[in-house]
């Protein structure tokens, strides 16, 4: 009785399925994987949450007015605040000492009595502009009703139509948030590109070294050795990158930091999918480039132009994306470059969706070229063990 004739195929994606799985598994069990995790929502939610503690808040204010002009000042600077767009409130002690004593005891911002305006250590710009308007305006109507001039004719005659704003670009700040997003994702993208294609790295040698290897490609084929362990971390950076996106920008929405629309989400998204992209073909490169030596001290010697093209690519687009130009929309048609400048010049409008779309398909023919490349370096190199694999010699031959 002959058994059923297994479809090649079906038996290279059933042993890229398995390999995949147990990468994952064991990383994310990982303590480190953990602890990354944790380190980098911290981080996130300290540069959501700083910015809006420190300049998001608004500016309002607790004054007390003193003196027989105290009910007119606070009148006309409640007006006064209103047109600064400045919330005052005006609270009422009985005497100066009781007032002095709140604004020591820090229940109140500031006390205007006598011509003079006191505060604890600092007044404010803005509730310096509002007090000083509003003073000027009652001394001014005090000093006219004493020569005998209506002051609410002056008033009147001085009362002008505020100038009217037109904004020769409605969209500059949504666009400035948007090109943030796209910026902070960037710097995210960077991170866990070198975090992941590393993991991936260490891996081959890891198995390589302790010879663990040797038994895996006993039971699977080298090509869906490589392909599950580069789909199996892949998948758990992806992981981590959506969660990444999906704290960053609920933090910034609860704390009114962006208005979270389709069009604030979408430099996000941009920045996971080329997340995908980036580390598929980096991470393809730092493989076959481990599978070349045995020893965890010669890593990095063979992978310095992989990580050196990354820290490129990383500077590129944190530079490119500021000045822009042709040379910023060419490189962000080339891989890898194009993972990082593609979401920051998107964000910026300097590129249109149908471009990502082109620099998208570019990106996977190039992975396809790179995946077969990679492939045959690693089956060439993986089971040489000692020195360090050359090229040529991984490329001649294949286990």
């Amino acid at each position: 009785m002959t058994s059923p004739r297994v479809d090649p195929t079906e038996r290279f994606w059933t042993s890229v399925r398995l390999v995949a799985r147990r990468e994952f598994v064991e990383r994310i069990r990982d303590r480190g994987f953990l602890v990354s995790v944790a380190v980098m929502l911290v981080v996130l939610l300290a540069a959501v949450a700083i910015p809006a503690a420190v300049g998001g808040g608004s500016d309002k204010y607790d004054v007390a007015f003193g003196g027989p002009q105290a009910a007119r000042l606070g009148q006309v600077a409640t007006a006064q605040a209103q047109l600064l767009d400045t919330d005052v409130a005006v609270k009422a002690y009985p005497d100066d000492a009781v007032a002095e004593q709140a604004v020591k005891d820090g229940d109140l911002d500031a006390y205007v009595a006598g011509g003079r305006v006191v505060v604890d250590s600092e007044l404010p710009d803005r509730l310096a502009a509002v007090l000083q308007s509003a003073y000027a305006t009652v001394e001014r109507d005090s000093r006219l009703t004493t020569q005998g001039i209506d002051a609410s004719a002056v008033d009147q005659a001085m009362q002008v139509q505020p100038l009217t704003k037109q904004t020769l670009d409605p969209d500059a700040d949504e666009r400035q948030a948007r090109k943030g997003i796209a910026f902070i994702g960037v710097i995210m993208l960077y991170g866990m590109l070198m975090l992941f294609c590393m993991w991936v790295a260490n891996g081959v040698v890891e198995e390589k070294s302790s010879r663990i290897v040797e038994i895996l490609l006993a039971a699977v084929p080298a090509r869906a050795l490589l392909t599950g362990k580069v789909i199996g971390i892949g998948l758990l950076g992806l992981a981590q990158m959506a969660l990444t996106a999906v704290v960053g920008l609920g933090a910034a929405s609860a704390l009114d930091t962006i208005d979270l629309s389709g069009s604030m989400i979408y430099p996000a998204v941009l920045v996971v999918a080329w997340f995908v992209l980036g580390y598929a073909i980096y991470s393809c490169m730092f493989a076959a480039a481990a599978a070349r030596v045995s020893r965890m001290e010669d890593l990095q010697n063979v992978i310095t132009p992989m990580t050196s093209l990354l820290i490129a690519s990383f500077f590129l687009a944190v530079f490119l994306s500021q000045s822009g130009g042709a040379f910023a929309q060419f490189l962000a048609y080339v891989p890898p470059f194009s993972a990082m400048l593609q979401p920051v010049l998107t964000a910026s409008g300097e590129i249109a969706v149908w471009q990502n779309l082109v620099a998208a398909g570019i990106a996977v023919l190039a992975l396809v070229w790179l995946m077969s490349v990679a492939a045959r370096m690693y089956e060439g190199a993986v089971l040489r063990t000692g020195g360090k694999v050359s090229v040529k010699d991984a490329w001649g031959t294949r286990s």
